[in-house]
């Protein structure tokens, strides 16, 4: 047991299994207290199942720290009070908070319904935000506090789900505005963006699915091997539990990429290049010349037109 954490008392969302268990038993490790939080649901968010959280905090207790489970939905805005406030009255005070959950709804723009896209938006932007909101009233009153929530590369633009990037990006813009809006009150907010293999990442559904874009040419084999192959979310945690301790206390609205092996960093979303007209508003014609050899020298178009890919892609 290592004590970086000891005394410190934790909430973590989507605790039953994949990232978010292995962070409840990392945290407890370092010897926080931990409310597992977790509905059980599928991986497509449907469903609740109370055993698969329950087992994750007997597994923290047999590691010497003290654990609860929360079986309450982060969709919620009241339950998600209900959550933070659990964490308050068994131990005392909420000093972390990870935020975990998250589904998967995949289809293509084109294809995605409605409700594909609203279940996952309230599921991963609303329910971040619904406890990193309860969290950051008690947080604030207490001057202390580290919020650390999952995000993905998909943020940076993604394929075959675009509602899954869109929710990346804005948990994102979320946190950093959060670590804005709560670095004074000694709060910090950080995204990490994991790679591994869970059952949100990996399964029959995302294989097939996997190579059926390399059929439609979306996607090269050596990608989708890549992909396949990807290790377990043991590799995940360390990152998470760095920045929940007292050492990370200047760290704050950074996005962390974690993998086996491996740790980076994201760079800061700043304008790079810019072109004035400090008379006057740009014409049409004057854009259309000055962009290409000035703002966009050197771009290359990330995805450029192929018919044929796009007759099979579905």
């Amino acid at each position: 047991m290592g004590e970086n954490l000891k005394g410190k008392n934790a909430v973590v969302t989507g605790a039953a299994g994949g990232i978010g268990h292995e962070v409840c038993l990392a945290l407890a490790k370092e010897g926080a207290n931990i409310v597992a939080n977790d509905i059980g649901a599928s991986r497509d968010g449907s469903g609740a199942e109370a055993g698969p959280v329950d087992k994750v905090v007997d597994e923290i207790k047999k590691l010497g720290s003290d654990a609860i489970a929360n079986h309450d939905s982060v969709v919620d805005f009241n339950a998600a009070q209900g959550i933070i406030k659990s964490c308050v009255d068994k131990f005392g005070r909420i000093d972390i908070l990870v935020n975990c959950q998250g589904n998967l709804r995949d289809r293509m723009i084109w294809n995605m319904t409605e409700d594909e896209w609203d279940s996952v938006m309230i599921v991963h932007l609303k329910g971040t935000f619904n406890t990193c909101r309860h969290a950051c009233t008690l947080m604030r009153e207490q001057k202390y506090g580290r919020i650390i929530n999952v995000t993905s590369d998909a943020w940076r633009g993604t394929m075959g789900h675009v509602n899954y990037g869109a929710v990346k990006g804005g948990i994102v813009s979320l946190t950093r505005s959060i670590a804005r809006e709560m670095g004074r009150y000694g709060v910090t907010a950080n995204c990490f963006a994991p790679i591994a293999a869970t059952r949100m990442t990996l399964n029959d559904e995302v294989i097939k699915g996997t190579w059926k874009r390399v059929e439609a040419g979306v996607m090269t084999k050596e990608q989708a091997e890549q992909m396949l192959n990807m290790p377990g979310p043991e590799h995940i945690p360390p990152i998470v539990v760095y920045l929940a301790t007292d050492h990370a206390a200047n760290i704050n609205g950074q996005v962390f990429h974690a993998e086996a092996g491996r740790v980076s960093i994201y760079n800061e979303p700043v304008e790079i290049r810019a072109i004035y007209k400090p008379e006057g508003i740009f014409t049409t014609e004057e854009l259309i010349n000055a962009v290409p050899k000035t703002l966009l020298t050197g771009y290359i178009n990330p995805a450029p037109p192929q018919p044929e890919r796009d007759k099979k892609a579905t």
